[in-house]
């Protein structure tokens, strides 16, 4: 990383005038700044250096990275350091099509060229060729995304990416690991088998790597995979396992499937179709063929995109699990077709958003959260579904610390609660929704009181009570606590 040639630009207007024009690099539309207000996803910061004509912007990253945003809303890496940014950027400059004076051209060239001899005898660039600098340039590209992913500050929405060049999907670095712990167990040494398979994660990762590249000499190491990940309860891996277990047909694997089923309740509801002891090898057969060809197969590209988002996450890839939400949340708001129902293409089903504003909030980012869950609430019909929406939302709200937002949110959740226009809400009072709207309201009125928002902590306190008041024994009993610890909290500031 260097920032060698941007000292000299800055000390040296001759030169800043130059790469101004004609090669678009120009250091004092640095001072107005991008088009917009704009970040990192990855939270970075951000250095405004350059911008040129069209409103273009370049910022520099926290490793000197050069990144370029132009004003129609895409953005990319172009170079690891302003040195290597302005390289490819003069090296790679061609002439302008002059449509009106087409004869001017030949002189327009030779400009060009004097002009780019002389920056790169200045900066002390050496001699490429075109070829070298577009694979610097593509390299460049590719490390776009996920660390230097550009959202707009107020939506939150990404830039799309300013080129085309193909990624690998993103089931390849996430099951990368996988394939090598995979080749680790079938290497066959037990201290390695014992490791691997104590390790959650790794074991979800060869399980799946297990579900694409299949083997006939696999079924001891997926028994053994089987009998661990009981540990992990009903998951997703664990029917998986049982499903690669039984498709080797061996009925004498039946007392292990069994075993593994009666884990616990929620295995023994999973797992519940596992055909009886006694049964046949085709039974046994049928019963994983159907799971496998509904639920598994062995296309990773069949997956759904929360598989890999999940395991990136759990491996510590946040960056590349975040991205990839945030580009399939721009998705959904940019088009909602995808959210149709095949059976009734007049409906909607919300749950994908759900989902996002759920893994948003794992990640910790309450502004993508929100983002997913404040269209989520929009899209409600029923009143049920609409406060239950927007309890959570004021409570994402609460912890971005966005109270104003919250205590509206919850304005909302209140006036489904007594207009609800339809019959979901009639029990309101005896289950855990009730519950639930009583205690974000307490929750709310202690951040207002800690805010020392005195006036509005004491305001959305007797609307706390009026509901608590309003719930059945059961429902109140496990907010009483709550309600007691706040109301005092409140006296404190009053």
């Amino acid at each position: 990383m260097t920032d060698h040639a941007l000292r000299l630009l800055r000390e040296n207007p001759r030169l800043a005038e130059l790469t101004a024009f004609p090669f678009g690099f120009d250091i004092a539309r640095a001072a107005h700044g991008h088009v917009e207000e704009v970040r990192l996803a990855s939270g970075g910061p951000l250095e405004v250096v350059a911008g040129d004509d069209t409103g273009g912007t370049y910022f520099v990253c926290a490793d000197g990275s050069v990144l370029y945003a132009d004003s129609e809303g895409s953005a990319g890496i172009i170079g690891s350091s302003v040195d290597e940014a302005l390289e490819i950027r003069i090296g790679l400059a061609e002439v302008e099509d002059d449509e009106d004076d087409g004869e001017e051209e030949p002189g327009q060239r030779r400009e060009l060229a004097r002009a780019r001899a002389e920056l790169r005898a200045a900066f002390g660039f050496p001699e490429r060729s075109a070829a070298e600098l577009e694979a610097m340039l593509r390299a460049a590209l590719l490390r776009t995304e996920p660390d230097f992913v550009l959202l707009n500050d107020l939506e939150h929405n990404a830039y799309q990416l300013l080129d085309s060049h193909p990624r690998p999907p993103l089931w390849e670095p996430v099951l990368a690991s996988g394939h090598a712990d995979l080749a680790l167990l079938r290497a066959g040494d037990r201290t390695t088998w014992e490791e691997l398979a104590e390790d959650a994660v790794r074991r979800r990762l060869a399980l799946r790597a297990a579900q694409f590249d299949r083997a006939e000499g696999d079924l001891e190491l997926l028994r053994h995979l089987l009998r661990h990940e009981t540990k992990s309860s009903m998951t997703d891996e664990l029917r998986l396992a049982a499903v690669l277990v039984g498709l080797r047909g061996d009925p004498e694997d039946l007392p292990l499937l069994h075993e593994v089923r009666e884990t616990d309740f929620d295995t023994a509801c999973g797992l519940s179709e596992i055909p009886e002891p006694g049964a046949s090898a085709e039974e046994l057969l049928e019963w994983a063929r159907g799971l496998d060809d509904s639920l598994f197969g062995t296309d990773p590209s069949d997956e759904p995109v929360s598989t890999w988002t999940d395991l990136a996450r759990d491996q510590g890839m946040t960056e590349l699990a975040r991205v990839t939400l945030i580009r399939e949340l721009d998705e959904i708001v940019m088009d909602r077709s995808g959210l149709r129902r095949p059976d009734a293409p007049h409906a909607l089903t919300t749950a994908p958003l759900g989902a996002l504003a759920r893994d948003f909030e794992e990640l910790g980012d309450l502004p993508q959260a929100l983002r997913a869950q404040r269209l989520y609430a929009a899209l409600q019909e029923m009143a049920w579904d609409r406060a239950s929406a927007m309890y959570t939302q004021a409570g994402l709200e609460r912890g971005a610390g966005l109270l104003s937002e919250a205590v509206r949110s919850l304005a909302a959740v209140r006036d489904a609660l007594t207009t609800p226009g339809d019959d979901s809400l009639r029990h309101w009072q005896n289950v855990n929704l009730g519950r639930f709207i009583a205690e974000e309201h307490y929750r709310l009125t202690r951040a207002l009181a800690d805010a020392d928002l005195a006036d509005e902590a004491r305001t959305l306190l007797t609307a706390a009570d009026a509901i608590l008041g309003e719930l059945s024994e059961n429902a109140a009993r496990g907010v009483r606590e709550l309600a007691e610890e706040t109301a005092a909290r409140v006296r404190e500031v009053s």
